[in-house]
């Protein structure tokens, strides 16, 4: 027996392109000697479709098009993804394609309520076991969550499964595919059965499917390992009831797997949303260099519009450096220096302002005018403006609303300021593509005179330490203290992340990569007091 997995970029409410993908995926795993083919979890409609599963037309849309499908593949049987209605209920379903029939479905039991999960929302919790017989062996079928517990496993494998096959859509987080694999290897120790694991690709606004789909034996051990962040159809070939040892890519380090979300998150973000191109501005600091760094590998350079916008406080070495990264990448630039337009502000603003000191108010007033800027260009020519803060900034409020938070993706908004330098020396080590000042020099966002991040906040291993631990750890401020940190800074970092909830609700949407991003992760109320 040969089974191929279909490792495939599914796009939400692309039903007919999906199919299109199905079908050509049965084509490469026909040509590859398999009689099975594996897609991924709702791959009929992409996941997660959210709301769209609320519309009785969409449902029956799913539904015409996976009758369609049937008459469409010969010669090969297709597990296939897709919601299914069953009188009032709503199942997340997979079913078996075979000569033009509907041989079987599966109905998804562990529906995921957490993180960036809302499945009972949707979706009704299936509860038989599913097992069909192909070539000889007998076929166990499973959805994402539930290799995530032992029942639905070992309901399988009671119902007679030799062989079990999970269709997944597991968004990507740092270090995940680890934590898969050790899961899935629980599983084959407690039912003794090969498992092969099929996981979606692509990015869905702040998701992004990095594949990595896999097989083990019966004794746990990899046979097959797909690449992660590319679409591949390849084939599992079967001695008797264990899979032969195939193609195993090597898993990508922390910084490489985190590089290719980035560029993967970008890339579908752009093109799926019908957008020419990508505006950013560069401010020769190291957020705006690696944005522009992943934009250009993501979309091509002539896809990519580099903004230089300086004022009276910007340092003639930011100028330097990011005109040579411009030129290093061979983007477009476009020199707009803002003094005459910081001036206007100021003289208008005049009489209210007479006899106050400059402050922030200034400060935000030249953010809010690059912001300006960059979305007339985006009006004008239609590329989606990129915001180059990161995750530590938009943790604390040190960004600006209708400024540097003015765009359509933020693509560091899940990055951590430490794992910004990582990421360049990464990207350099590849190509030396960022100026090494740029990440050496300490980082300014050059709004006063002689300002450098590190006059107002904590040094940021410190910083990034602590919102970790509060907001992905969900740690305590006593339990914080308690690790070794500064009373203070403690104190401080948690008053900063609490107020600033408002000015994180109105940031656009950026790239998943930690367990606990600024989006569906954590649904925090603006208006709260804390006293604890």
């Amino acid at each position: 027996m040969i089974v191929a997995i279909a490792q495939i970029n599914c796009m939400v409410g692309d039903i007919a392109g999906n199919v299109e993908k199905i079908i050509a995926s049965a084509v490469q795993a026909k040509a590859q000697g398999a009689t099975l083919l594996v897609t991924p979890e709702l791959s009929l409609c992409g996941y997660p479709p959210e709301d769209l599963l609320l519309r009785a037309d969409f449902l029956h849309a799913c539904d015409v098009a996976l009758q369609d499908l049937c008459t469409s593949l010969t010669a090969i049987t297709v597990i296939v993804g897709h919601p299914q209605q069953v009188g009032e209920a709503c199942y997340n379903a997979a079913s078996i394609l075979q000569d033009g029939k509907i041989i079987a479905s599966y109905h998804k039991h562990a529906l995921p309520n957490h993180s960036v999960f809302d499945e009972k929302r949707y979706f009704k919790a299936g509860d038989e076991a599913l097992v069909f017989e192909h070539q000889g062996h007998q076929i166990g079928v499973l959805i994402c969550a539930d290799v995530w517990e032992p029942q639905p496993a070992l309901l399988a494998k009671a119902a007679g499964a030799d062989l079990l096959v999970v269709l997944n859509a597991s968004p990507f987080h740092m270090e995940k595919q680890s934590t898969r694999l050790a899961i899935l290897r629980e599983r084959v120790m407690e039912t003794k059965l090969p498992i092969i694991y099929v996981n979606m690709l692509g990015g869905q606004d702040e998701l992004v499917f990095d594949g990595g789909s896999f097989a083990l034996d019966a004794k746990g051990h990899i046979t097959h390992q797909l690449p992660a962040f590319e679409s591949a159809v390849v084939a599992v070939e079967f001695t008797g009831l264990q899979p032969r040892l195939g193609s195993i890519t090597p898993h990508l380090t922390v910084e490489a797997s985190v590089y290719n979300a980035l560029k993967l998150g970008l890339a579908d973000y752009v093109h799926k949303n019908g957008f020419p191109g990508v505006v950013l501005g560069l401010s020769g600091g190291v957020d705006s260099a690696l944005t522009l760094a992943i934009a250009v590998d993501a979309l091509g350079a002539k896809n990519v519009h580099a903004v230089l916008m300086a004022s009276e406080f910007t340092a003639s070495m930011s100028v330097d450096d990011a005109v040579e990264m411009a030129n290093t990448l061979g983007v477009k630039y476009s020199l707009m220096p803002i003094n005459t337009l910081f001036e206007s502000f100021r003289s208008a603003l005049s009489d209210e302002f007479s006899g106050l000191p400059f402050d922030a108010t200034e400060e935000n007033l030249q953010a809010r005018i690059r912001g300006m800027l960059l979305m007339a260009l985006s009006n004008k020519f239609g590329s989606i403006v990129v915001t180059t803060g990161n995750k530590s900034e938009m943790a604390v409020g040190y960004c600006t609303l209708y400024g540097d938070m003015a765009g359509g993706f933020a693509l560091l908004k899940d990055v951590p300021k430490t794992l910004v330098y990582q990421l360049c020396q990464y990207r350099n080590h590849l190509s030396q593509v960022i100026p090494q000042r740029i990440i050496t020099r300490p980082p300014s966002a050059e709004l006063r005179a002689n300002q450098i991040d590190q006059d107002s906040l904590p040094p940021y291993e410190v910083l990034d330490a602590i919102v970790e631990a509060y907001v992905e750890n969900d740690l305590g401020r006593a339990d914080i203290i308690a690790m070794g940190f500064n009373v203070t800074d403690v104190n401080r970092v948690i008053s900063l992340i609490d107020r600033n909830e408002y000015k994180r609700r109105q940031s656009p949407v950026g790239v998943r990569i930690t367990h606990k991003s600024f989006g569906k992760d954590r649904r925090y109320p603006i208006t709260v007091k804390l006293d604890f």
